[in-house]
């Protein structure tokens, strides 16, 4: 069974946070959510508490399949300066395992970590000069795969970019049966 851990910071943004564990955990895909911090409970961007099942540190020794960073302001940035947070993408993207980033995370976390380099990637509005000083094309596509990579724009794609990384780890046909069974395709 794919194994993939969600990273959560105070100020994540919930529908991106949210519905990524929802998708994620309806395709069987064994998920760990993790607080970048000292708690498993954060507060995110709108004031919606959420409850980890563990903190990033206690993920550090684990293998994962696939590393999912939502966005949202400043969550963003607390999942950036959070060391086990860095040190478990530095260490997925050395093996090339699926990292997938939305919102200002592919720009405050992936480029900042110059891990993007002559990579395509997307991000929210406003974010694209951060994203370019290590990507080397921003698009406005909703997402984008370039090699282990998944990057997208925010939270109206949050849906699409959740079953993209189900189709990562687990396969097209079960992305496929979750989208029909959330009536995203017929």
């Amino acid at each position: 069974m794919a194994k993939v851990v969600v990273f959560i910071a105070d100020g994540s943004e919930e529908i991106e946070t949210l519905t990524c564990i929802d998708v994620l955990r309806r395709a069987g895909i064994d998920t760990t959510v993790a607080a970048a911090s000292s708690q498993t409970q954060i507060t995110a961007a709108h004031g919606v508490r959420v409850q980890a099942d563990c903190v990033a540190a206690d993920c550090q020794q684990q293998q994962w399949d696939a590393v999912v960073l939502p966005g949202g302001m400043p969550g963003a940035e607390n999942l950036n300066k959070h060391p086990a947070v860095k040190d478990i993408v530095m260490r997925q993207h050395e093996r090339e395992g699926w990292i997938a980033a939305i919102c200002a995370s592919p720009a405050v976390v992936l480029a900042d970590y110059q891990l993007l380099n002559g990579r395509r990637a997307t991000c929210y509005p406003g974010f694209e000069e951060k994203l370019l000083e290590s990507a080397t094309m921003c698009v406005t596509e909703p997402i984008i795969v370039d090699g282990h990579f998944i990057t997208s724009r925010g939270p109206a794609t949050a849906m699409v970019f959740a079953l993209r990384v189900v189709a990562a780890v687990a396969g097209d046909e079960k992305a496929h049966g979750i989208a029909k069974d959330l009536l995203l395709v017929s």
